[in-house]
């Protein structure tokens, strides 16, 4: 019975999101000020349903309602129950109707914090975010459909994919399609602002919380997802340049532009058109992404269905909305004046350098992930692009990126003088090349990566540490009274630097072996020597295991004891490995246990990798910086607009 009322309360969300497209519109354009104001009760609504149909789901899931197809196919009755739970999203319908309930989500935000804006704008701002409710509305209801029953129910399920039963994929999804749909709110202020044929200073601080608020989820589940990859796949790495991971890294960087270039649209009037298009184009690319997953144009182990039909509906869908928007777009650019002017050396022109950057290299990256799929079908050739050309196509623009960012931080609006800036950074600049010389002398035959990657980070935390002294007048006990954007800005960039020094140090200086172990041998991994005590037959809730005892020690000294996994998912009828992983501040000891050879003996990989712990660290402070910005007053919501609401409300 609960089933039914999660499908018939879907429905009647569909029903209420196209009364809160039509009516709020209709009422801006014709100033009936009751029409614009069904909006707000309209968006409640919504949520109030999607999140019903959620909650029957979930319910579903957790009880064995095999009757499900979605169930069926995805649980079991021996999985544990986070992963129930996890199940209702990890899989291609329920992760869209988890899509469709944080669009509503963010729907209700606007509406509860949004009263501050003007009642057009507000309204046109819901109308734009219910119609892209009902469009997946219609995808959910006719090609995607949770609810559908089976004739016969099983008396139990097929299990979910076992890569996926893990705590990093369980929270993983729900904080990235926080960031993929938050992208919604800065398109639907995009185009809101376009019929309303206004983009101003004002419009622009209106637009940066919700992005910021998306940044910050999606920085939070990329994070995630690269923690899982690193952990549970068992090869050691973080990041394969996958087209699903390139997919979340793309939006990335497009919302990291728009911020940046809608401080500038706010403080000075300039890139009005700019910070608009990249609004269109940051949730365009979210759109591409789920694309992707659910077409079968690309294989990937974190693609939900390989359904050509439900991926040329969603390819529909960003159609209408890209084209539609870049239409309107169009229309409006006489609207979209620039009215602040700028010398060469200024923050403003630093910024721009920032955009151009992070644009230039999400497309670079678009075009690196969908070539072999052009290739294929224009050419008939099977191409492979994988991390080589990304690694040495992407690489410049982050090292001319992190050069710079210190830089732009520094500098005046309007008119800066970059020798007084240069000077204030000639501290951080010494230490970065001192740490990047001594790396560089201390390793033997290794090339320059790490100790440039190594001095690039250290350059962008030194330059943080000293953007926020100087704004103190180099008086400790005026740094705590500085704005907290100030403070955001400064520990999201000094956790870019800890990043980079993470990912510089674990590409160029990881350590590896494999090898065959006999039971009681011992083998070298770098400085350490393992040994292989003991394999032990295991069984957990829907699985049997293998696990190794495996004894590290280092000069003759026990240091960790580790118990890596292979396990055999009964029901799924999959293997898996479990890295048994010692972190540490300075670097990670990393060994997989692999099957049994004909002689007795276990093939075994080791990894030291150093400073791995450090990338997460990074992304970690990036989204701490990021919700200090948007702690501060002046960042909030509303803020701002209450000051304006009132003299606009005769224009409405």
């Amino acid at each position: 019975m609960i089933t039914e009322f999660g499908h018939f309360a879907l429905i009647l969300g569909l029903g209420v999101a196209l009364v809160q497209m039509i009516l709020p519109a209709v009422g801006a354009w014709r100033g009936w000020r009751s029409w614009m104001r069904v909006a707000e009760p309209a968006a409640l609504a919504q949520l109030l349903l999607v999140g019903a149909a959620f909650l029957a789901l979930t319910v579903a899931f957790v009880a064995d309602d095999f009757s499900l197809r979605i169930v069926f196919a995805n649980s079991h009755t021996t999985k544990p129950l986070l992963y129930k739970i996890a199940g209702v999203w990890g899989n291609h319908e329920g992760s869209m109707l988890l899509w469709l309930t944080i669009l509503t989500l963010f729907g209700v935000a606007a509406a509860v914090f949004g009263g501050g804006l003007p009642l057009r704008l507000r309204a046109l701002v819901l109308s734009v975010q219910a119609s892209i409710g009902v469009a997946f509305y219609l995808f959910i209801l006719f090609t995607s459909n949770p609810f559908l029953r089976l004739a016969e129910p099983p008396l139990n399920g097929q299990d979910m994919n076992p890569l996926l039963q893990d705590p990093g994929l369980a929270f993983h999804p729900p904080f990235l399609y926080l960031g993929y749909v938050g992208l919604s709110m800065a398109f639907s202020f995009a185009v809101a602002a376009l019929l309303e044929g206004r983009v101003d200073a004002a419009w622009a601080r209106w637009v940066r919380p919700w992005t910021l608020a998306a940044w910050i989820f999606l920085t939070i589940g990329i994070a995630l997802g690269s923690w899982w990859a690193y952990y549970e796949l068992g090869w050691g790495g973080f990041w394969f340049w996958d087209p699903v991971e390139n997919a979340s890294f793309m939006p990335w960087l497009l919302a990291t532009a728009l911020l940046h270039s809608a401080i500038v649209a706010e403080k000075r009037e300039a890139l009005k058109s700019w910070t608009i298009l990249l609004a269109i184009l940051a949730f365009s690319f979210s759109l591409i992404g789920t694309f992707l997953v659910r077409s079968d144009l690309i294989t990937s182990v974190h693609s939900f269905a390989s359904d050509p039909t439900r991926g040329a509906a969603i390819l529909v869908i960003l159609a209408i909305f890209l084209g539609g928007s870049l239409t309107l777009y169009a229309a409006r650019a006489g609207t979209m004046e620039a009215r602040g002017a700028f010398a060469v050396v200024s923050r403003e022109s630093a910024l721009v350098l920032n955009n151009i950057l992070l644009a230039v290299s999400a497309a670079v990256i678009l075009v690196g992930t969908l070539w072999p799929a052009i290739a294929s079908m224009v050419w008939g050739r099977d191409l492979s692009v994988g991390p080589p050309f990304f690694n040495k196509a992407f690489t410049p623009f982050m090292v001319t990126l992190a050069l710079i960012l210190p830089f732009g931080a520094m500098l005046a609006w309007k008119r800066g003088n970059l020798a007084r800036v240069a000077r204030a950074l000639i501290v951080p600049a010494i230490f970065a090349l001192a740490v990047g010389g001594l790396a560089f002398a201390l390793q033997t035959g290794r090339g320059a990566l790490g100790p440039v990657g190594m001095a690039l980070g250290v350059w962008l935390v030194g330059g943080a540490k000293y953007d926020l002294w100087t704004r103190a007048g180099h008086q400790p006990a005026r740094l705590f009274r500085l704005p907290r954007a100030d403070w955001g800005r400064a520990i999201a960039h000094g956790g870019l630097g800890v990043s980079i020094i993470g990912i510089a140090c674990l590409t160029a200086w990881t350590k590896e072996i494999v090898t065959t172990v006999p039971l009681g041998g011992t083998f070298d991994l770098g400085q350490y020597q393992v040994e292989l005590v003991g394999i032990a037959r295991e069984r957990g809730p829907n699985y049997v295991a293998d696990r190794a005892e495996m004894t590290v020690r280092k000069d003759g000294r026990t240091i960790a004891t580790l118990w890596p996994e292979k396990r055999f998912y009964t029901i799924a009828g999959m293997p898996t490995t479990e890295a048994a992983i010692r972190t540490g501040a300075l670097g990670d000891i990393y060994l997989v246990i692999g099957d049994a050879q004909p002689d007795e003996s276990y093939a075994v990989r080791g990894y030291v990798k150093p400073f791995t712990l450090w990338i997460w660290l990074g992304a970690g402070m990036m989204a701490l910086g990021g919700a200090f910005s948007l702690s501060d007053r002046r960042l909030r919501v509303a803020a701002g607009a209450a000051r304006t609401a009132d003299a606009k409300v005769a224009a409405e």
